[in-house]
């Protein structure tokens, strides 16, 4: 019986760079600088779709996240959102529950994309650079490892605009961090958290000079990842999301 060929997965985005090293580490950049990287419909779609694709790609070992521009992200993309089904005006056609029924797909379509991240089997490590507001607190805190430069800074910025960030910042955040005090400190309050802040309370692992910097450190560490047992790795990712979430008797 011949053997089984797959064809590796296509990322041709729009507003996602995607390259894939013969060593297996794959660079994804969100690549919408001249919107400081907010997070439109387009961007969160296409990242979902790209993460999804990682499990059936064989080449894959390691993931390194980052964004072009002068920063990771501003957040949400208001402009969007202001039009769109988290803030625009009702239509008058429609009653109110199925209002309610829509809006709610379209969050669990938001939140299942920045989940992807998270559910990738391979290791995902964030390079944070200048801002991370809002969503990208979402899109960090699903990811495996986060390192940054000394300018970043971090702001769980969804009070300031009315909502909660329950994209997954408020479910994860608590279990990166292990400090519920902090965690509550941060999201009532959408103060500016400083870098050497992050490092101290354990939101990042690492802090470089600056973006070049975080960006080599990741793609080392990347690449020191992608030499090990991809069985292994995978193997330990899963362990380690399901203890997470379960009792030590469970995890065994």
């Amino acid at each position: 019986m011949a053997a089984e060929t797959r064809t590796a997965p296509s990322y041709d985005f729009g507003v996602l760079n995607v390259s894939v090293s013969p060593a297996g580490v794959v660079h994804v950049e969100v690549n919408r600088p001249e919107a400081l990287n907010a997070y439109s419909s387009q961007v969160w779609k296409e990242l979902g779709a790209c993460f999804g694709r990682f499990k059936s790609d064989g080449r894959v070992r390691c993931v390194v996240l980052s964004a072009a521009g002068r920063m990771f992200t501003a957040g949400l993309d208001l402009k969007e959102a202001a039009t769109g089904p988290l803030g625009g005006r009702p239509d008058p056609d429609v009653d109110v529950a199925r209002r309610g029924y829509y809006h709610r797909l379209f969050i669990l379509e938001f939140q299942d994309a920045i989940s992807a991240i998270e559910t990738c089997d391979k290791p995902v490590i964030a390079v944070v650079h200048g801002a991370c507001l809002g969503i990208g607190i979402d899109v960090i805190s699903a990811c495996d490892i986060r390192v940054a430069s000394e300018d970043a800074y971090f702001v769980v910025k969804e009070v300031d605009i009315g909502m909660a960030a329950d994209i997954g910042t408020l479910q994860r955040l608590p279990k990166v961090v292990a400090n519920d005090s902090w965690v509550r400190d941060v999201c009532y309050t959408a103060r500016k958290v400083p870098a050497k802040e992050a490092l101290l309370v354990g939101l990042v692992s690492r802090l470089l000079p600056g973006k070049a910097e975080a960006l080599e450190a990741a793609q080392d560490m990347a690449a020191t990842i992608a030499a090990k047992s991809p069985v292994a790795v995978v193997s330990t990712k899963h362990l380690l999301n399901y203890s997470r979430d379960h009792s030590v008797r469970e995890g065994l």
